[in-house]
């Protein structure tokens, strides 16, 4: 489909659920394109570091007196920074035509051209790109639900003739 009909059709969709809304009917329609599932982490280390960084540059460092409101908010945006690492939590999304993850530098999308292949074992889920460094989902680093993205995986694989190996 061009994108102007899938605009068109995204369109038409979000006004009968408006539609459907008004008249109490709680089963949205959504969009072939826009269904997917989403597999959320906890990232832990980062904040952790942070926060140790943090504890010891409050340790070492002695502020002056002509320095110590910078001292303080110094250690105040570390650990702000610490928190939103908690806050921001990482993610898989995987839909029909994509699948997409955060990355610290923002959100990453990748089409089924753009996997080389996808492979599994136990606590891990690597996603090998065409370009570019691999894609690596661990449960001891993210606390990502491992087991459920690679079945999703899989039959994403099955779908669109992506290579995917057990290991």
């Amino acid at each position: 489909m061009s994108r102007s009909w899938e605009r068109k059709v995204r369109n038409n969709m979000n006004q009968l659920n408006k539609q459907r809304k008004k008249q109490g009917i709680q089963t949205p329609i959504v969009p072939s394109g826009e269904r997917f599932d989403t597999f959320k982490g906890r990232s832990y280390i980062g904040p952790i570091l942070l926060v140790l960084i943090t504890a010891m540059y409050a340790l070492f460092v002695q502020a002056d007196e002509s320095q110590a409101t910078m001292y303080w908010v110094t250690i105040g945006c570390y650990l702000f920074l610490a928190l939103l690492f908690v806050i921001r939590r990482p993610y898989i999304k995987v839909g029909t035509d994509f699948v997409q993850t955060r990355k610290f530098t923002g959100d990453r999308r990748l089409k089924p051209e753009d996997i080389k292949s996808i492979s599994s074992q136990e606590g891990y889920v690597v996603i090998e790109r065409v370009r570019g460094s691999n894609w690596v989902f661990s449960r001891i680093m993210n606390r990502y639900p491992t087991t459920e993205i690679a079945e999703r995986l899989k039959q994403f694989a099955k779908q669109h003739n992506v290579q995917y190996s057990e290991k």
